[in-house]
């Protein structure tokens, strides 16, 4: 038998199983290295300047590199509240009061090594009606959830305003609230009965100021901790007042943008967080993919109609396709009232731009499920190595 690492001596007591078996999945994943070096070096890629909480680990920040190489160091002694506009594992959880989890203690080498190939992983893309009823929502959400569940799925992705959809843009000010408020327990405590974990699309979070609020992409992990959240960062503001159905909707209106490109590892592989008119704009997915390492795009959605008919999927697969990921597109379908409806056809498309799931009704409620398979996806990057590909010394790395 190997040497016998203890990891919940080195690992913040605040995560989970499952991160211990994404530490181990690490490239940087050596059997000689001890899960010290495992864990300060693959923490980074739960966030960009990271805190650690954990003594042993020495509180270090891990800074990431342009040349995505794990590259420094430093020293901190304050604990993670919150980076930027997204928070992040210790802040959160702690205010959740929601369990944090066994850790895993005496396992060996060989042990860490065999956990490090990734097997497939089923999961679920949502679809539904939203209204203007908070209540009713998250009936439906539960049970989508369950009907994830008992397909066996490990993650259910569920669209953007799956909390409420108003008769105007300005009615979600009036029930928006803090991430840690009493909606969000809802669905933390949802994915913690179920245990699933959850992509909330586009939760209306409490803005920077009365006339502003947040359109955030919220990972709940199976423990109902939040894992990530994201700001959308471009509005949909559109004024088509042609063909049988003109629109004209101006997001920022009520609406304050995001600031920062947010990624985080789950159960399904590493996540890149956008919401719908992100999908737009593939500068953002591929600072993703080749700044965050990213496997799996999250594009939960509200397309309009006319728009959703020219553009939606050739726009998903695109994104697939040029980042070689798995695309999971969760989405609004059908009439939300009066002044608004959803386009639909929630998809999932592998990283070779093949549609694998889709409902059989793309205006109905309900799911489709798909399994995400890592090894399949690092065998096509492999064959295609587009990230040894790009010409930064063309167009920069930020293009």
């Amino acid at each position: 038998m190997g040497p016998t690492f203890s990891i919940s001596h080195c690992i913040p007591n605040c995560l989970t199983q499952y991160t211990i078996h994404r530490l181990a999945c690490s490239p940087l994943y050596r059997p000689e290295r001890s899960l010290r070096e495992i864990c300060a070096s693959s923490l980074c890629h739960w966030k960009h300047k990271n805190t650690l909480n954990s003594n042993p680990c020495n509180g270090h920040v891990h800074e990431r590199s342009k040349s995505l190489r794990f590259s420094k160091f430093t020293r901190s002694t304050r604990r993670c509240e919150q980076i930027g506009n997204t928070h992040y594992l210790r802040p959160l959880w702690t205010s959740c009061g929601a369990a944090t989890g066994a850790t895993r203690s005496g396992t060996t080498a060989s042990a860490v090594a065999a956990m490090a190939a990734m097997a497939p992983v089923k999961v679920a893309v949502g679809q539904m009606t939203s209204i203007g009823d908070a209540e009713k929502n998250f009936s439906v959400c539960a049970d989508l959830v369950e009907q994830a569940r008992t397909e066996g799925c490990a993650m259910i992705f569920l669209p953007e305003c799956y909390n409420y959809i108003g008769v105007n843009l300005f009615d979600g000010l009036n029930i928006a609230e803090p991430i840690d408020g009493p909606i969000m327990a809802r669905y933390r405590a949802l994915a913690q009965k179920s245990g699933l974990w959850l992509s909330l699309g586009g939760f209306q979070e409490v803005g920077p100021d009365p006339t502003h609020r947040y359109n955030s992409h919220v990972i709940i992990d199976s423990d109902g901790l939040v894992v990530a959240v994201y700001r959308k960062i471009h509005l949909f503001d559109l004024d088509l007042p042609d063909g049988p159905e003109p629109i004209k909707l101006k997001e920022s209106d009520a609406t304050a943008p995001g600031a920062e490109v947010v990624a985080c590892d789950s159960i399904a592989g590493r996540l890149g967080l956008t919401v719908c008119y992100d999908l737009r704009f593939p500068e953002l997915y591929q600072k993703l993919r080749f700044e965050k390492d990213a496997q799996v795009m999250l594009v939960p959605s509200a397309f309009t109609r006319p728009t959703g008919e020219a553009h939606w999927e050739v726009l998903l697969r695109a994104r697939a396709i040029e980042t070689q990921c798995y695309v999971i597109a969760a989405a609004q379908c059908g009439q939300h009232n009066e002044k608004r409806c959803s386009y639909g056809h929630a998809l999932i498309v592998d990283p070779w731009g093949k549609v694998i799931a889709r409902l059989e009704d793309p205006g109905a409620t309900g799911i489709a499920v798909a399994v995400i398979d890592l090894d399949a996806l690092n065998k096509i990057r492999t064959k295609m190595p587009l990230d040894t590909h790009r010409r930064y010394d063309v167009y920069g790395p930020d293009v």
